[in-house]
């Protein structure tokens, strides 16, 4: 686009840094015209995300990653408008890096800044651009740190129907992908052996706790406690049925995550249906989405694998919309880990 001072252009810089991934984005007039993402590889030889070193990466990553967004957009930070910032849930170092950042840039800028809850902006992103879903619509947001079903109304207003109540589905993938000996994120990777193997190979204890809720770390116990058993009787279990390993554990997770979103469909009347969250871009979970949308005669909508993981575009539309009705952060606000 280009570079311009005229107010008639909202023009808004989103900055996510909950996690690992520092992103920066430019949205004007609800388009996005880049989404820059910069990831750090180091944390995969921890098999996870080392808190103390994600956040001195977002250090080091902010600025360059804020800079070559406006390059990508033919901006300057005097074309900006206003600033929005991930202010939780995530690692409290993390979040501190950008949430601060944000606050010295909208002081230097003379701009406002929005903070943005980093759940509903997963949820939101089906609302950026391509096959924008009616409301109202069921969305099951996935990811390492949660799992929820999400009622979206009018106003864009969400109403949690069901989460988990113990791990999430996402961090159930990674745990499991552990036991196997797969590297960190593993959930890809599993995604990736599935397709090679069995889904009814193998079956585990599926969960029931008996509402919308979801609970994922009686299932982790059930893989470990059956690896164990059969490595006892066969110490080359593991490596000889790796993809029939991969295949069941899958369809185990992705079954039981649909089995609780039809729930809430019967429960609700609401036959529209998304995912979001990282664990939306498992191959499986989109073919099963697709499935359970044309059981029900409804639409399935399916975000574009950049938005499924964290990323600063859907923090920049979350931000638009809370821009729209004025709801300012100001420089006493606080980031917050948990939801």
């Amino acid at each position: 686009m280009e570079s311009t001072n005229n107010n008639s252009h909202k023009i808004i810089l989103g900055i996510e840094s909950s996690c690992d991934d520092t992103s920066a984005s430019i949205l004007c007039d609800s388009k996005i015209y880049s989404n820059v993402i910069a990831s750090q590889k180091i944390h995969e030889e921890f098999g996870g995300v080392v808190p103390e070193w994600a956040s001195r990466k977002h250090q080091k990553n902010i600025l360059p990653t804020v800079h070559l967004a406006l390059k990508k957009a033919n901006l300057k930070l005097q074309d900006i408008n206003a600033i929005a910032c991930t202010q939780g849930p995530g690692l409290m170092g993390s979040l501190l890096v950008g949430h601060t950042f944000v606050k010295g840039l909208s002081m230097a800028l003379n701009i406002p800044f929005v903070n943005v809850d980093h759940i509903d902006a997963h949820v939101l992103v089906h609302f950026i651009d391509g096959d924008i879903p009616p409301l109202p619509f069921l969305c099951l947001l996935v990811s390492g740190g949660h799992t929820q079903i999400v009622l979206v109304q009018e106003n864009y207003e969400m109403q949690i129907l069901g989460k988990t109540i113990d791990d999430a589905a996402g961090e159930a993938f990674d745990k499991a992908g552990k036991m196997l000996g797969l590297p960190y994120p593993s959930g890809p990777i599993i995604d990736q052996l599935a397709s090679q193997g069995n889904p009814g190979a193998f079956s585990f204890n599926i969960p029931n706790v008996g509402d919308l809720n979801f609970s994922f770390s009686g299932l982790k116990t059930s893989i470990l406690y059956f690896l164990q058993k059969e490595v006892k009787k066969n110490a080359d279990f593991i490596n000889s049925n790796k993809n029939d390993l991969c295949a069941s554990i899958q369809y185990t997770i992705v079954s039981y995550l649909v089995s609780q979103l039809e729930k809430a469909i019967i429960e609700t009347g609401v036959k529209n249906i998304g995912i979001a969250g990282g664990v939306a871009a498992n191959s499986a979970l989109r073919n099963k989405l697709v499935e359970l949308a044309n059981k029900h005669k409804g639409g399935a909508f399916i975000p574009k694998f950049e938005y499924c993981t964290d990323n600063a575009a859907m923090i920049a539309f979350a931000g638009k919309i809370k821009f729209d009705q004025e709801k300012f952060g100001t420089l006493t606000d606080v980031c917050f880990t948990k939801k």
